[in-house]
């Protein structure tokens, strides 16, 4: 755990989730606790080859969600089935860590995600080395976004890495974060 931040969620993770975890798991040292490294935001826009207003769009769109100049993806190799060449753009992302990561979270939690239309809770996606996944079909839930001047609606995928590889602590952390998942039915 390194310098305090001032992010109301990195407050509760170190008052309270750290030794609510180590209780509940009998884990020995705080820092045996899992705790988030980065948060990777990723917009892919297919039509991007077609149109690069598209693309130049999604680049200031995710700027704006993320406060971090975003970085243009290409593919990596060539899909003749998809008129895909190798290095064409097909997307934007940005890796947030720190301050910026924990206050992107803080906003993912207290103000987009109420905002998804029928929300119904998040799957758990997390996989094997306690990362979670989110896909979110409209950035629009973000408030920094005008819906007028949207050309596209586009999906956003945030994938938040932990640096611990247990699925199951991991797990709990983000419930204790307050990720709202669905009941398993």
């Amino acid at each position: 755990m390194a310098k305090q931040l001032k992010s109301p969620v990195y407050k509760d993770y170190v008052d309270n989730i750290v030794q609510e975890i180590q209780k509940e798991f009998k884990v020995g040292s705080p820092y045996g606790v899992p705790e988030i490294k980065k948060v990777i935001v990723n917009v892919g826009v297919s039509k991007a080859k077609d149109d690069k207003a598209l693309l130049e769009e999604a680049v200031e769109n995710l700027k704006l969600i993320t406060g971090q100049q975003p970085i243009v993806t290409k593919a990596k190799k060539a899909i003749s089935n998809f008129t895909l060449k190798k290095g064409n753009p097909i997307g934007c992302k940005v890796t947030l860590r720190g301050e910026r990561m924990y206050a992107f979270i803080h906003k993912l939690l207290t103000i987009a995600i109420p905002r998804i239309r029928d929300f119904g809770g998040l799957k758990k996606s997390i996989d094997r080395f306690g990362n979670l996944t989110i896909g979110i079909n409209d950035e629009s839930i973000f408030p920094e976004i005008n819906q007028d001047k949207l050309k596209m609606a586009k999906g956003l995928s945030i994938s938040i890495i932990t640096n611990r590889q247990e699925r199951e602590l991991s797990e709990k952390l983000f419930e204790r974060m307050g990720f709202p998942f669905k009941d398993k039915e």
